[in-house]
């Protein structure tokens, strides 16, 4: 066979999938909600290129994230990446327009790229959307506050069951290091074992911060103050107690119970809440709150959103530091859980109203019909060849089509059209006139 006769095997990449409709119309309603949620507390929109130079995304997320950036071969050179995320990209846009007024929060809602090892049942995939949302300019934690809210309103807003938001405080991982008399450079080798736990366990995490240099003893004395347990305010008189001599620690733990005390004044529910020292997030940028969140009934799925305080992030493009805090909110991960839950939409089509083609001589009544529907703002379809009425409502049934509106000689002579809604099985003639009030009033139920 020759070469230009080659058949091609049609596969998808590794890591990156096809959302078909009915994934499609459950991501859109999500996306929808997510995005009411992000314009009720005041954020607005953004966007960014897919791609960034190399060196703007390189040297921001640590050793390990920057292996994950896909590097491309562009005109004999690897200048340029596809975007691990969405927030190195809006630090470049705070450096590039200085005019952009303070605080400036803004939402984003994009696809990220990472060379990673795809987990389909954990959600995990290379080509992935991230909606982010980030309060820049605001040394506040009343901003964190905020976020920490938003993220609880978006989970509640997309029904998925029961949820906990995990929250610790990297000025608490910098005094738990300093009572334990480890050198500053020690932090982030430090930050970045104990973001593996859930990945390799407490027996891989030691034996990773091992071979760095961390003995037994500091290495069992550290997950002895990792796993202080109990109520927010019992965690917190715990550590109080135990970093008294770390200024660093005590002003991590006087902010996080400020940020709980504003939580509770906000009436986010505090069993939804937890202290959870062994959380890191293994991004170096974070320099102060952080949070993950995750389905209490689904814990296979890992995080569903995750984010912090990052204040030195912007000044590393060579400006002046701005504090900075945001989550981003894994729609993936979110997509699984509610697919796992027996959540995922069960129709094809976003169509509310099929017009059927009773013969060839009611072809242009019916079409008439259909662009009338369409201008009053119904989701409406036209059945485009006048085959038996049998097959017409068929496919309204196959694609969960809730109304089928038949209009032949009969009803034109009494200008009205038989409508029947298939969700109850229920057929009925309606004026032209009345159609449309009637069916306002159904689908706005």
């Amino acid at each position: 066979m020759g070469k230009g006769n080659m058949k091609i095997d049609a596969r998808n990449f590794k890591g990156t999938r096809d959302y078909l409709p009915n994934e499609m119309i459950l991501r859109n309603q999500m996306i929808e909600k997510i995005r009411r949620s992000f314009e009720v507390f005041g954020f607005v929109p953004l966007e960014t290129p897919a791609l960034e130079y190399l060196d703007v995304l390189t040297g921001k997320y640590g050793e390990e994230g920057d292996k994950l950036i896909y590097r491309l071969n562009y005109k004999g050179g690897s200048v340029a990446g596809m975007k691990y995320d969405l927030t190195v990209p809006l630090a470049r846009v705070m450096t590039q327009h200085n005019d952009i007024v303070l605080p400036f929060k803004r939402y984003q809602i994009q696809p990220v790229w990472r060379a990673d090892r795809p987990q389909v049942r954990q959600g995990r995939f290379r080509e992935f959307y991230q909606c982010d949302a980030d309060i820049v300019g605001v040394k506040s934690v009343l901003a964190d506050t905020e976020i920490i809210a938003l993220i609880h309103n978006i989970l509640s807003q997309l029904e998925i069951g029961q949820f906990l938001i995990r929250i610790n405080h990297r000025k608490i991982l910098s005094g738990i290091r300093e009572s334990l008399g480890l050198k500053e450079a020690m932090e982030i080798d430090l930050c970045r074992g104990i973001d593996k736990l859930d990945k390799i366990g407490i027996d891989g995490v030691k034996e990773e911060l091992g071979r760095l240099g961390f003995t037994d003893p500091v290495m069992d004395n550290l997950f002895q103050l990792l796993s202080l347990e109990g109520s927010h305010t019992e965690v917190f008189k715990q550590l109080k107690d135990t970093l008294t001599k770390s200024e660093t620690g005590l002003q991590g733990i006087d902010e996080l119970k400020n940020i709980f005390e504003s939580l509770e004044i906000m009436n986010i529910p505090m069993e939804a809440l937890k202290i959870d020292l062994h959380l890191a997030r293994g991004l170096d940028y974070y320099t102060g709150t952080i949070y993950e969140s995750s389905s209490i009934d689904l814990p296979h799925i890992g995080s569903l959103t995750g984010g912090g305080r990052y204040d030195r992030l912007i000044g590393s493009f060579g400006s002046k530091d701005l504090p900075a805090v945001g989550t981003t909110i894994g729609l993936d991960r979110i997509a699984t859980v509610l697919t796992q839950l027996g959540k995922m939409a069960d129709k094809n089509s976003v169509t509310q109203i099929l017009v059927t083609i009773f013969d060839e001589t009611m072809i242009h009544q019916s079409m008439k019909i259909a662009s009338s529907l369409r201008k009053h703002g119904f989701k409406t379809e036209l059945y485009y060849e006048p085959v038996k009425l049998k097959k017409q409502f068929s496919y309204a049934d196959k694609q969960k089509i809730p109304f089928v509106i038949v209009l032949g000689p009969d009803e034109t002579a009494k200008g009205q059209v038989t409508l029947k809604d298939l969700t109850v099985g229920k057929q009925q003639q309606l004026d032209s006139g009345t159609l449309i009030s009637y069916l306002e009033d159904r689908l706005s139920e």
